[in-house]
């Protein structure tokens, strides 16, 4: 298979700056515990990225942007960061359910919502089955899982699915405006640019921050030992 040459910014990205885990593998965020990207009872399989789903040159031929309407709202408390970014994704699709209604399926309590699992799970229960969940369990992520995530945002935001992503660190956004979530954090993305090489993010932590651009590889490396939903 030919290997497609990764894009590269004229400027070297921000490195994601991770902190260690918590208590039980756990991190602190907002006053409630985050809990880990990936259930350790989850099948591998399902949960690997693979090669063959990966083509930067497909949606390097469609179109160059597209931005989702989704309806914003914020999260209601510190640990409700995943029921409000599912909650965006769902509006995407028509859907505006209470953010009381989402943590309930979510399995979200004052600890937190356990992984991306959860987010898939619930999404596909309304919006349809399309939905996977995909591991970047690297520290770091790899070129190829920098493609596959730029792939998956295209085809995703193309078929009007917002794919909500399961992040921890800090990362500097295009404008130059650090976001810092150093237990974890879920947030929502809307939109792409430059054929998915940027991609537009709506955050459910702070409405004065509610939405911003941010480099694929950035996402990616936020993203690292998580996943996401797409």
């Amino acid at each position: 298979m030919t290997t497609v040459k990764r894009w590269l910014p004229a400027i070297t990205e921000t490195p994601i700056r991770k902190t260690a885990l918590g208590i039980a593998g756990l991190a602190v965020v907002g006053g409630a515990f985050a809990g880990p990207a990936l259930s350790m009872t989850a099948p591998q399989a399902a949960m690997t990225p693979t090669a063959a789903a990966v083509s930067v040159r497909d949606v390097d031929k469609g179109q160059p942007s597209k931005v989702l309407d989704y309806q914003y709202k914020a999260q209601e408390n510190g640990y409700y960061c995943a029921p409000a970014a599912t909650r965006i994704a769902l509006s995407t699709q028509g859907h505006t359910p209470a953010q009381d209604d989402v943590a309930k399926r979510l399995g979200t309590t004052e600890a937190g919502t356990n992984s991306a699992e959860d987010t898939t799970r619930v999404l596909n229960s309304t919006g349809g089955k399309d939905y996977r969940t995909v591991a970047i369990p690297d520290e770091t992520a790899k070129p190829e899982q920098m493609d596959r995530l730029q792939v998956d945002v295209v085809h995703a935001i193309d078929a009007k699915r917002a794919v909500v992503m399961n992040i921890r660190g800090t990362a500097v956004d295009e404008a130059g405006t650090a976001h810092s979530y150093e237990g974890g954090h879920y947030l929502t993305v809307v939109g792409y640019d430059d054929h998915g090489r940027k991609v537009k993010i709506a955050d459910p932590a702070n409405p004065n921050q509610s939405e911003y651009w941010m480099s694929t590889i950035t996402l990616a490396n936020w993203a690292a030992e998580r996943g996401y939903s797409a």
